[in-house]
């Protein structure tokens, strides 16, 4: 394959700004800017089908709603539509907030400017908005001016647009502001950018209560973003009247920076931004004031923007737009605020329980690994920050049983269930949702029905057989040391048996009345949690069993209002496990014989509730039948 030319030799490095005592690197964001929602302007222009009126009234109604003051609604000498839709938006009584600016656009032409001017007539707050391309590039190439030449024309539409507003007697209902953009700001020399400004400043005469806004756009991204925060600053620091200007920020995503641009660039200096939500705009997009308004969030600082329903602004997004936000998208994307590696899911999950466990309130100080914004803030649910897949670990499934069932499970349990998670996972090759896994839980540790072990009919009570000596005259005899001993009935395939067993506890005693019918498990650990508060508490258990002569492990999951009941019916949980032909679970085996220590027998009496006489052969069978079926 032939050598390809080296592409780079067509390209230029940017040239830097020499602002040698640059001041922004050591300054922080403290609040939120003036925020310039552009989506019904800017934004609606770079669509490939723009929203209808409809749309555009039900975007404008929402962006008044999340907060946003000042909203440019059209390109009103663009076409009727935009001109129609805002003065639909002055014409319709209570629509816009008293306190709401709208601002309109156009280029510097005289016919232009008189038609965008008519189009807000009448409004309560009005911004005209006005630009002119500044840079060599586009003088040379698209207008053939020479500088003198701009600063003419874009003095002489300043007197124009101050002449149709504020020194127009019949206008003086309106509150005018007015706005100047060097189009192409980011490519424009900045000495010339301040001087072209100045002009304008000199031709409208701002106040300090009323001041000029200069928009400085990165009209096409061309440089690292702390060049276009130098750039920011240098034009801050040199330009006159600082206090009766509002210096105002346009950037463009052309390198994937906007964010960072603009956030540097109000370090810089800038009192506001203009941009659209959730990035959309010509080529690459504009900046996206999502993205921004809750990164303030993550630094304590208020944006004055309320995005607690986030879901819903998308809503409106994607339908007026007709595009989708990414699910990687910042903040608002659908996967955003999941968790599908197994670390990842380990450590979110612990960081909620150390919540739970300091009790932390809703405003308490907010840290937990990989969420720097709490899920609650923009409208997520806790139960959908992690989602579990093949490649999910233990924590994640964990999680979701927690957040589902209420249960904490031990680290050994969430290890065993992690792998039959992913086995089904892998068989379905998909995501398993919320419901799926708490069902698989249920199922796999019998917790709504146990087939195979179920207990009918039980009492523990004091071995007094082994008592070493009977009670003084008088007394009660303490039983607190002396063994305990089951003694029960327990249903398998629809049929009764009673077992006994002797052992130092309910659980043991439990093991040994089993282990007499060949299911031979020792209990290595046992936990247990309360469920709930007050009257309603439940206790869930959790036992760990070896099998007798193997290293294989089952566990048991047992959940009840008695604590006693609970753990025996994780013993039998885990016994089920036991008979269940599965990886990690031994066979049952026949014994011969009962139980060589004989403290576990089983007594062939049948219960009434049942027909015709069990032998322990009829247990055996009943039980490999049910193993047989999985």
């Amino acid at each position: 394959m032939p050598m390809l030319k080296d592409p780079s030799k067509k390209y230029r490095a940017f040239p830097p700004v020499h602002l040698p005592d640059r001041q922004w690197p050591s300054k922080t964001i403290t609040k939120a800017p003036r925020w310039l929602s552009t989506d019904l302007r800017d934004g609606n222009q770079s669509l490939v089908d723009p929203m209808n009126g409809d749309e555009k009234w039900q975007y404008f109604k929402m962006l008044c709603e999340l907060g946003y003051k000042e909203i440019e609604v059209s390109f009103p000498s663009a076409s009727q539509t935009d001109f129609d839709f805002t003065r639909r938006l002055i014409e319709t009584p209570g629509v816009v907030p008293d306190d709401v600016y709208l601002q309109v656009l156009s280029p510097c032409r005289e016919d232009l400017i008189r038609r965008t001017v008519e189009s807000v007539k009448g409004a309560k707050n009005a911004i005209i908005h006005i630009y002119l391309a500044t840079s060599e590039c586009f003088r040379r190439i698209v207008f053939g001016f020479t500088e003198e030449e701009s600063i003419e024309l874009a003095t002489k539409c300043a007197k124009l647009v101050r002449s149709l507003t504020k020194d127009d007697p019949s206008q003086q209902g309106t509150n005018w502001s007015f706005e100047f953009s060097p189009e192409t700001f980011s490519d424009t020399g900045t000495d010339f950018a301040i001087k072209i400004c100045e002009a304008v400043k000199a031709a409208w005469e701002p106040t300090a209560e009323n001041p000029i806004i200069f928009n400085l756009p990165a009209t096409v991204e061309m440089a690292t973003p702390n060049v276009y925060a130098d750039q920011i600053e240098y034009f801050s620091r040199n330009i006159s009247e600082r206090e009766k200007i509002c210096i105002s920020l346009h950037p463009h995503n052309d390198r994937g920076c906007a964010v960072a641009a603009a956030e540097l660039a109000q370090m810089a200096g800038a009192d506001r931004v203009e941009g659209c939500l959730f990035g959309n705009g010509e080529r690459t997009g504009n900046v996206d004031l999502v993205t921004l308004a809750l990164n303030l969030y993550t630094q304590g600082i208020t944006p004055n923007i309320d995005f607690s329903d986030l879901q819903r602004v998308i809503g409106v997004v994607e339908i007026c737009n007709k595009i989708p936000v990414h699910p990687r998208a910042p903040y608002g994307g659908s996967l955003v605020v999941c968790a599908f590696s197994g670390s990842h899911q380990d450590a979110i999950k612990k960081g909620f329980q150390l919540r739970q466990q300091e009790n932390k309130e809703y405003d308490d100080y907010w840290q937990v690994p990989y969420l720097p914004l709490d899920p609650k803030d923009i409208g997520r649910d806790y139960q959908a920050v992690i989602r579990v897949n093949s490649q999910s670990g233990k924590g994640g499934a964990a999680w979701i049983i927690q957040q589902y069932l209420y249960l904490d499970l031990p680290r050994g349990l969430q290890v065993e269930f992690s792998r039959t998670v992913q086995k089904v996972a892998d068989e379905r090759s998909r995501e398993l949702l919320p419901v799926e896994i708490t069902d698989l839980f249920e199922q796999t540790y019998f917790l709504k029905e146990n087939p195979r072990f179920s207990l009918v009919d039980y009492e523990i009570k004091p071995d007094r057989s082994q008592s070493p000596a009977p009670p003084a005259a008088g007394k009660t005899q303490d039983t607190r040391n002396l063994r305990r001993v089951f003694d029960g009935v327990i249903s398998v395939g629809g049929k009764e048996y009673k077992l006994s067993g002797r052992g130092n506890g309910p659980i043991s005693s439990l093991a040994n009345a089993l282990r007499s019918v060949g299911v031979d498990l020792e209990v290595n650990d046992y936990k247990e949690h309360s469920i709930g508060r007050g009257r309603d508490v439940k206790a869930a258990t959790y036992i760990e069993c070896t099998a007798a002569g193997s290293n294989q492990k089952v566990w048991g999951v047992g959940i009840h209002e008695d604590v006693v009941l609970s753990s025996l019916h994780a013993m039998l949980s885990a016994a089920s496990n036991f008979v269940v032909s599965r990886p990690g679970s031994p066979q049952l085996s026949r014994p011969s014989a009962p139980a060589a220590d004989g403290q576990g027998e089983v007594n062939p009496e049948l219960q009434p509730s049942t027909n015709g006489t069990a032998k322990k052969g009829d247990l055996i069978s009943a039980l490999d039948a049910q193993a047989d079926e999985m």
